[in-house]
């Protein structure tokens, strides 16, 4: 009899290991605690408009990249995709609009238009996209691993510089003020992160390896919960996983919610690794590096709050992403903010009825400013929230407080309540070495101290990007093949 696997939670690992699993000959089971699979991969209908809480700039597109046989293979990818022309907007508060171009070209004679002054530094920064875009090095980082990447090794030499500077750093350079604001927040309004990610993100873009799947987060998800069912797999939606049981060193089965029992020969953990360890192993099988990444998160994180709008307005001609800067602070979500980042899905007809459009807020936040509100203090805050955001949306759109149909605030305890996680989105475990997770440098999926059980998702990543959540349920996956002295085989989808 093939060998039996319980995968705890249904997000992008927990749905890649079924996927992966049941292709090489596994007997999996998914237990999932919400109504349907996805995990923080989701979106939902208010009103006949689509509110996505997930994706942004989705990797893998393009069959010519090495991300893109994930998608492929696990069944993820619709047949409907878009492709914006810019990663984000920037506009000021005097009517200024920087538009972040995909097209390296089209981006160093726009910005070259805003500040003459500063082309020399333009020229320089999409030099380094042109030379990135000429190979599929984040493909080839995720896919190919160490070894793949030498022949590359002098264009990672040329662009070295860029993994050194941020993107304030390079903000700084600017003469044009306006520029200087503006370049520092490219990346999901981080100044801190390096400029090398926007590069990256830029130089797949060119490629056509970024790109928008028609139907949101949720139509994506689904597409690898019909591949997962076509193999044979088991998911069972409305089922939490309490307890994992052990048994002389191995995983060997769960306790669920209502007090029954399952049992495989391998546990594989998709949920919060806090609550895994800490909970679900009742702080059993630690060492001191699985306590340290069960330190408490950062109690402020981005994406911490969302406000979401259902608007009567045609967003066909907007950009998908812009940040407004503000002309003074203003306190959003316990915080004080200098600019608000938002999407508008008018690139996206499914997202609302003809002729309307969708506009979702982030802001950054903290865990401890919601929890501390009691059940009414948390209704009326989120809603002040909404309208605090439809105030400073209205200086840019004159009119749109009137055009405001639907709205809907998530916060870090949305998430928890979600996903049973820990804070929400700040769920990422510290000290950890993500580029080399991501080169396949590391074994986080593996527990040190407990036998037959894996961690996929978030925990064993420590990145955000869906396809890196993806990968690490495949790599569960031929791990365990190794182990059991079997061939790791992918079934091509229609098979």
């Amino acid at each position: 009899m093939p060998k039996s696997i319980i995968i705890i939670g249904a997000g992008m690992g927990g749905l890649a290991a079924g996927i992966y699993g049941q292709m090489n000959g596994f007997d999996t089971r998914i237990y999932e605690m919400h109504n349907r699979a996805g995990g923080q991969c989701t979106s939902w209908k208010r009103e006949g408009y689509t509110f996505d809480a997930c994706i942004h700039h989705l990797m893998g597109c393009s069959p010519s990249s090495k991300i893109h046989r994930i998608w492929a293979e696990t069944g993820a990818l619709p047949t409907e995709l878009v492709y914006t022309k810019e990663c984000v907007a920037v506009a000021s508060p005097d009517g200024k609009l920087f538009r972040d171009f995909y097209d390296p070209d089209a981006l160093e004679a726009h910005m070259s238009s805003l500040s003459p002054a500063d082309a020399a530094l333009v020229r320089e920064y999409t030099s380094g996209i042109r030379s990135l875009a000429k190979h599929d090095l984040m493909g080839q980082m995720i896919m190919g691993g160490p070894a793949g990447l030498i022949k590359y090794l002098p264009t990672f030499l040329k662009n070295f510089k860029w993994f050194r500077t941020t993107m304030a750093q390079y903000a700084e350079r600017f003469t044009d003020p306006f520029l200087k604001k503006a370049f520092a927040l490219l990346v999901y309004s981080n100044p801190d992160l390096p400029a090398f990610l926007h590069l990256m993100r830029h130089a797949s873009a060119c490629n056509g390896d970024i790109a928008w799947p028609v139907g949101a987060s949720s139509a994506f998800a689904a597409g690898m919960v019909r591949r997962y069912e076509s193999l044979g797999g088991a998911l069972h939606c409305r089922r939490k996983v309490k307890k994992i049981l052990t048994g002389n060193g191995r995983a060997i089965g769960v306790r669920l919610e209502d007090g029954s029992e399952e049992f495989a020969d391998v546990i594989i953990s998709n949920a919060d690794g806090r609550k895994t360890l800490l909970n679900m192993l009742e702080g059993k099988f630690m060492n001191a590096r699985l306590r340290g990444y069960c330190a408490e998160p950062a109690d402020e994180s981005d994406f911490a709050a969302s406000v979401y709008l259902g608007v009567n307005r045609d967003l066909s001609k907007e950009p998908s992403s812009m940040i407004l800067l503000l002309d003074h602070p203003v306190t959003l979500a316990g915080l004080e903010a200098h600019s608000l980042e938002f999407q508008m899905y008018g690139f996206d007809a499914t997202m609302a009825p003809e002729g309307k459009g969708v506009i979702k807020a982030e802001l950054r936040s903290t865990y401890s400013y919601w929890k501390a509100l009691d059940k009414e203090a948390y209704a009326a805050e989120k809603q002040r929230l909404a309208e605090q955001v439809i105030a400073l949306l209205e200086n840019r759109f004159p009119g749109i407080t009137q055009q405001v149909e639907v709205t809907d605030v998530t916060t870090l305890l949305t998430w928890e309540r979600f996903m049973g996680g820990t804070h929400g989105f700040a769920n990422i475990p510290s000290k950890r070495q993500s580029f080399m997770s991501a080169m396949g440098g590391s074994k986080d999926f593996l527990h040190p101290e407990l036998d037959n059980f894996y961690f996929v998702g978030v925990w064993a990543t420590s990145v955000g990007a869906l396809f890196m959540n993806a990968l690490s349920g495949r790599k569960a996956i031929q791990h365990l093949c190794k182990k059991e002295g079997q061939t790791f085989r992918v079934v091509p989808a229609g098979n």
